[in-house]
């Protein structure tokens, strides 16, 4: 006796209901590289300690021992944080001497990050 094909396997295989619907769907889904960093993205996103790092560097540049306090974090858990932000080229260093500070960049993460964290002002009204 042929077993039959389990219900989620089937129903993949039909035509769907709304063809124009899933081709476009399909169009727009985030694809290989770049599902990947926005993937990294969300993921540095998804987190309270970088995003209240974010903020703080919304404000203006700081070391990272300044950072750690800002964030209530040991100096340790704070540079795992910003190593994260700085995989998603939100956050870069500036050295002046022997002291390093962060900023934002420019780049697009930074701004979806910035928004993103700013965005928790409208839930607190």
């Amino acid at each position: 006796m042929a077993s039959r094909p389990s219900g989620r396997r089937s129903r993949l295989r039909t035509a769907p209901i709304d063809p124009q619907a899933v081709a476009l769907v399909e169009g727009r889904l985030l694809r290989g590289r770049l599902g990947h960093d926005h993937e990294l993205l969300l993921t540095a996103a998804c987190n309270i300690t970088r995003m209240r790092i974010v903020r703080a560097l919304a404000e203006t540049p700081l070391a990272a021992s300044d950072l750690a306090r800002v964030v209530g974090r040991t100096p340790a858990a704070t540079s795992q944080h910003l190593r994260v932000l700085r995989d998603v080229n939100a956050i870069e260093p500036t050295r002046s001497g022997n002291i390093v500070r962060y900023r934002l960049t420019q780049d697009v993460s930074a701004r979806i990050l910035i928004t993103f964290a700013r965005s928790f002002d409208a839930a607190a009204e």
